[in-house]
C-alpha cells in the first residue's frame, strides 16, 4: 500500500532491502613492481636501488634529501625513477632527513601601521658595512632617513659605530631639522644587534 502511494516499484524496494556492500578483498592502487628501468631499458631491482642509496649517503651525498637523491640516481645510474619511489625506499631504509622547520619572520609593524603625511613624522635608521680594500678591515655607515621623502637627513661613516656615534648623529639631525618643541617623533631602528640594546633612547623619542 505504501509503495503504491509513493509510486515506487516493488522491485526497487526489495532490491534496496536485500542489497549488501561487499567488502573489498584487495587494496586499491597499482602494486609496486619491485624494479625500475634504466634509460637503455634494463631492469634494476629495488634492492639494488637501495644499495645505491646507501652508497650515496655514505659519501658526498650524506646530507642529501630524497629529492636530491632522485636527481643523483637519474644522472649517475641513468634510472627512470620519480621522487615518490625514492621517498618510499628511503623510508624503508630509515635514512630520510629530518624536515627543515620553517622560519617565522617578524614583519615591520611600526612603519606599516603609521600614515605618513609630512616630514619629521617617522624616521628610520639603518647601518651598513663596507670593506676597505688593502687594509683588511670594515667601516660602518649609519644613516637616519626621513620616511616621508626617503631623504638621508644625516649619516656617520667610521671604523666604529656604537651608541655614542648613533646619539651624535641623532643630535645633528635634530639640529638640522630644528626640532626643539614638537609632537612625539617615532624612529625605527634597523641595525646590528650588538648595540641595539644601547639605542633604546632612539626607539621612541619624546620631544
Amino acid at each position: 500500500m505504501v509503495l503504491k502511494i509513493l509510486k515506487i516499484p516493488r522491485s526497487t524496494y526489495y532490491y534496496r532491502k536485500n542489497y549488501r556492500v561487499n567488502e573489498k578483498q584487495v587494496s586499491e592502487g597499482r602494486p609496486a613492481p619491485g624494479y625500475s628501468i634504466t634509460e637503455d631499458g634494463k631492469k634494476i631491482a629495488d634492492e639494488q636501488i637501495k644499495e645505491f642509496l646507501l652508497e650515496l649517503i655514505s659519501g658526498e651525498c650524506h646530507s642529501y634529501g630524497y629529492r636530491k637523491l632522485t636527481v643523483v640516481l637519474r644522472r649517475q645510474y641513468k634510472l627512470i625513477i620519480n621522487k615518490k619511489k625514492v621517498y618510499r625506499l628511503c623510508k624503508e631504509l630509515d635514512i630520510l632527513r629530518p624536515q627543515r622547520r620553517k622560519k617565522v619572520s617578524h614583519p615591520r609593524k611600526l612603519a606599516r601601521n603609521n600614515t605618513i603625511t609630512e616630514s619629521n613624522q617617522l624616521w628610520e635608521a639603518d647601518i651598513k658595512y663596507g670593506y676597505i680594500h688593502g687594509e683588511d678591515r670594515f667601516l660602518f655607515i649609519f644613516s637616519i632617513i626621513d620616511i616621508c621623502d626617503r631623504s638621508i637627513i644625516d649619516y656617520h661613516i667610521g671604523l666604529n659605530c656604537g651608541a655614542k656615534e648613533a646619539v651624535q648623529t641623532l643630535n645633528r639631525v635634530l639640529m638640522k631639522r630644528q626640532l626643539f618643541e614638537v609632537n612625539p617623533l617615532y624612529a625605527q631602528i634597523m641595525a646590528h644587534s650588538s648595540f641595539l640594546t644601547h639605542l633604546k633612547i632612539i626607539a621612541k623619542i619624546e620631544l
